[in-house]
């Protein structure tokens, strides 16, 4: 009796602890339309435009995914720690928005092959005195970042001297160097040139190094853990818009002309 009453137990908690696997390819086709998670608060990534529509590098990925699944692109929105919750609710079937793929986060979800990469800089103004990213190795130092950001982790390794301000999404990071609660962010400048451009009368200066840059990371699409299907057409999907340079052109198109720094190569055997 015993025995029966914890196996009961042990089927509960299993059952909801797991987490869900994510609609499946069918399960999307058939509804019509795939829910795909991004930030409003990331540009040119994805943010509200003019119109108040939703616009941006993830927002037009999105609709090349939809287009070719030939379903409505379902927009959620999320804010950067909400996007693997998100994915484990079945809230999203899957997310964008600077993904990087991470071992700790490929424990909860799947990811694809990159989309796109990322590499750091660090972004201050003239009233730090410092010549590159190392000298803000300091305690008394404060560097901002987004909370959930696997940034996070990368620059507390990187740089261990200087206080750490968590806030929660990409324009408090630079209005908090701007109003001087903390004094440089570590991260890829091209998600935040546009809340630098609002902050004019800031002389704000990017540490870049070439010969040693302060991390490169890849990035790709959030799904279900275990959603294989879905996962598996995503990859063959990224591999012809890689191959035919729609990716690359949809990032200049965002990010002022500018090509990805680090272009991600297609590869058919991801």
């Amino acid at each position: 009796m015993l025995r029966n009453f914890l196996s009961i137990v042990a089927f509960i908690f299993i059952t909801v602890a797991t987490p869900a696997d994510g609609r499946t390819l069918d399960e999307i086709i058939k509804d019509g339309a795939i829910r795909i998670g991004v930030n409003p608060n990331f540009p040119p990534m994805s943010y509200f435009g003019m119109t108040n529509q939703l616009e941006g590098f993830d927002i037009d990925i999105g609709n090349e995914i939809a287009d070719a699944l030939g379903v409505e692109a379902e927009f959620v929105i999320t804010e950067g720690a909400q996007r693997v919750p998100f994915l484990l609710s079945n809230r999203a079937d899957i997310a964008l928005g600077a993904m990087t793929r991470t071992p700790e986060r490929a424990k909860l979800i799947g990811f694809t092959v990159p989309l796109h990469t990322e590499s750091m800089v660090a972004i201050t103004t003239d009233k730090i005195n410092v010549q590159n990213w190392r000298d803000l190795d300091r305690e008394d130092i404060t560097l901002v970042n987004i909370r959930g950001n696997f940034s996070v982790s990368v620059v507390k390794e990187k740089l261990p001297k200087p206080k750490v301000l968590l806030v929660d999404g990409n324009a408090d990071t630079i209005r908090s160097i701007a109003q001087g609660r903390a004094d440089a962010l570590v991260e890829n400048v091209d998600w935040f040139l546009g809340f630098i451009k609002k902050y004019k009368n800031v002389n704000w200066r990017i540490l870049i190094d070439q010969d040693e840059p302060i991390f490169i990371s890849y990035c790709g699409i959030g799904v279900g853990k275990g959603n294989e299907n879905l996962r598996q057409y995503l990859n063959v999907l990224l591999y012809d818009l890689h191959s035919s340079g729609t990716v690359n052109e949809i990032w200049k198109k965002w990010f002022d002309g500018a090509p990805m720094a680090i272009p991600v190569i297609a590869d058919p055997y991801f």
